[in-house]
């Protein structure tokens, strides 16, 4: 993998990791944490789509429909949070 990169750009292996260069990567860490807000986004308005579905069909189970769903919605917003305190961590130093 490094011979590849070193014949692309030859200056890769004689890069000075300096203070530059490890808030730099820093941030492209925390960006790259900040991303996880997206499967997150998406596995919660999937799953408020089917709770409305499922409340349309069955009205009488609309309580535990949306209890269930809150709890579900609650666990997948965890992996959102880490991303978000891994990117302060990050940008922290």
């Amino acid at each position: 993998m490094f011979e590849l990169l070193n014949g692309i750009m030859p200056n890769v292996m004689e890069v000075v990791a300096n203070e530059y260069f490890r808030s730099g990567m820093a941030y492209i860490g925390a960006g790259i944490a900040v991303l996880t807000g997206f499967g997150t986004a998406i596995g919660q308005g999937i799953a408020a789509s089917k709770a409305v579905e499922a409340v349309g069909r069955q009205p009488e189970a609309a309580g535990k429909i949306t209890s269930t769903m809150l709890i579900g919605q609650a666990v997948a917003e965890t992996s959102a949070l880490y991303g978000l305190i891994i990117a302060f961590i990050l940008t922290g130093k």
